[in-house]
């Protein structure tokens, strides 16, 4: 079974991890997976082509102006027939509008989404008109999956019942736990040596990922705890506006913002804790990374994250998540460490048990043979 694999990304953060996750898991059983990896013209090496690289793993750069590039699109698909491909996985909204628009009979090879979330953009932004489309594109594919059961309430219509299934993104534990042994470079090193406690968020510099809240949560918790830091992992359009808080705070010294990190499971065992203040989530990978790492988490009550942590027994859940509520959190993680402890076995146990790479693609085998052979799509 040929499989494309259809993905636009900026960084190595959770959907691209799960798919190179789910990439490794096919090869071994079998099937023909490559992924496609668009990016404008005039970029070099993406993060995940670069990854998949290194594992060995089947990757095709594909440079394209952004934007509704159809012709593009149509050029994807003439070189998708050609190959061979059954089945198209889109991994991300831009491939799901691109391709997913297309009525079947003109695609002429079935289509697949996975959906790891919805970042609820301002109305009528780009972003917000992207999800609508995206939404309507997902009613022409032969199924869809969702990270989590929370995430139905995201879909449209019949489609919130229809041709739906979920399926928890997956880890290779012992892979992450190998790259948590990696010597940690610049600035990290320096950063962490000069702090006693260390807090770690990682993530897109974006609204919906709460690092504002986390930067203000910070600065209050340091009053209690002179000496900390905080290190947040990532890149985005928010950038400028985390840098003038962290200013605004007279934080600069403990607030580290490095941009995209391609050793972050090295990063997270060496760190106290991480927080995930996220105002919306599927399944992020960071999460379960830090579980097989043991380090504890604090984490606010969206998608899949209270299944994961065993609704509380497995890390600190937010009841919401103002800087205060962070605060709190943060401070009885901190100092509750037997307690801490207990959480962190509890979700590893869980994670075991749960969320392993091989059953994630055992998963997505039966879906694809689901896919495969149903009739038609939610139209």
């Amino acid at each position: 079974m040929r499989i494309l694999h259809l993905i636009d990304s900026g960084g190595l953060y959770g959907a691209e991890k799960m798919l190179v996750c789910l990439v490794q898991e096919q090869i071994k059983q079998g099937l023909e997976p490559m992924i496609l990896s668009a990016g404008k013209p005039g970029i070099d090496e993406k993060p995940i082509e670069k990854e998949a690289r290194v594992k060995g793993l089947p990757v095709t750069p594909w440079r394209m102006k952004p934007g509704l590039n159809l012709k593009e699109s149509r050029k994807i698909l003439i070189w998708a027939k050609k190959r061979g491909y059954v089945l198209l996985h889109s991994h991300g909204f831009k491939f799901n509008v691109l391709l997913g628009m297309y009525p079947e009979r003109f695609r002429r090879i079935p289509m697949v989404a996975t959906l790891h979330g919805y970042v609820h953009a301002p109305r009528f932004s780009k972003l917000w008109l992207y999800e609508i489309l995206d939404r309507l594109a997902i009613r022409r594919m032969r199924g869809v999956v969702l990270v989590g059961e929370a995430m139905r309430s995201e879909l449209p219509g019949k489609s919130s019942t229809d041709h739906v299934v979920v399926i928890p993104n997956g880890l290779n534990i012992d892979e992450v736990q190998a790259a948590s042994r990696e010597e940690l470079g610049e600035p990290f090193k320096s950063f962490i040596d000069n702090h006693n406690v260390v807090i770690l968020g990682v993530g897109r510099l974006s609204q919906e990922k709460g690092f504002d809240r986390l930067i203000s949560a910070f600065s209050e918790f340091r009053k209690q705890k002179p000496g900390s830091g905080l290190i947040i992992v990532g890149e985005g359009g928010f950038r400028q506006q985390f840098e003038k808080l962290i200013g605004d705070l007279n934080l600069e010294g403990d607030v580290l913002l490095p941009g995209y990190c391609s050793t972050v499971p090295s990063l997270m065992s060496r760190s106290n804790l991480l927080v995930v203040p996220s105002l919306t989530e599927g399944l992020p990978i960071t999460l379960l990374e830090a579980i097989a790492l043991k380090t504890s988490v604090v984490a606010s009550v969206v998608g899949e994250m209270p299944k994961v942590l065993c609704n509380g027994q497995g890390g600190r859940l937010l009841s919401d998540v103002n800087p205060e509520t962070i605060c709190k959190a943060i401070s009885e993680s901190i100092a509750d460490s037997e307690d801490t402890d207990k959480k962190t076995v509890c979700a590893y146990d869980n994670l075991a048990r749960n969320y392993s790479s091989e059953a994630m693609a055992v998963g997505y085998l039966g879906f694809y043979y689901s896919a495969l052979t149903a009739q038609g799509n939610f139209e």
